[in-house]
């Protein structure tokens, strides 16, 4: 039933994160944590017009970085981690974003659930990101327990669809949570899973 639903409402999901490579894509990734895609979108744009190579982000001076996406949430971390990343993946990868978890999760700042969506969007292998949509949707439609944390939630999401849907429910959990399940006022007279969900009351 859900899978079905969330092949009716999203039959070919995209990642709404905007990037034109795939440093771009794993940076503004980092940057999307406790914000939105869209307002990175508008700030990355800026960022990458101005320092449009890994070389002149490296040199960028930090306060001009913090000025320019200082609407993102933690903008002082995130501003030190645009250099640091840029920085690493010169000297230590030849320029080249590196495709392992573990070279990947070595970067300042990148942490699994970045990863997860990273490999993902490029499918270089099937993963399943949980940030704060798909978690939440997890747990209303009960495919995760209310005291389950991130990881186990996508242990459980692992489980419950196929690996080679991975990728493509990963997007539509974020998008469905995202326009659908929200947080606040999540629209639920029209969805056909409100009999199985656990948030109605």
């Amino acid at each position: 039933m859900i899978e079905e639903y969330l092949d009716e409402l999203f039959s070919n999901p995209k990642c709404e994160i905007n990037y034109s490579n795939e440093y771009e894509l794993l940076i503004n990734i980092m940057l999307s944590a406790q914000t939105t895609d869209k307002r990175v979108n508008i700030v990355s744009k800026k960022l990458y017009s101005k320092y449009n190579t890994l070389e002149k982000l490296c040199q960028a001076d930090l306060d001009d970085i913090k000025r320019i996406i200082h609407s993102l949430g933690s903008y002082n971390k995130k501003s030190v981690y645009i250099k640091e990343i840029a920085t690493i993946l010169l000297n230590k990868y030849n320029g080249i974003v590196p495709k392992k978890r573990e070279d990947l999760e070595s970067l300042p700042g990148i942490g699994r659930k970045t990863v997860n969506v990273f490999l993902s969007e490029l499918n270089i292998e099937p993963e399943i990101a949980v940030d704060t949509h798909v978690y939440r949707v997890s747990k209303r439609l009960g495919l995760a327990k209310d005291k389950d944390d991130v990881l186990k939630t996508e242990m459980k999401l692992r489980k419950a669809f196929k690996k080679e849907d991975w990728n493509k429910r990963h997007l539509q959990l974020v998008l469905f949570g995202r326009y659908y399940c929200k947080a606040i006022k999540p629209e639920c007279e029209n969805c056909k899973l409100k009999k199985i969900c656990k948030g109605v009351k």
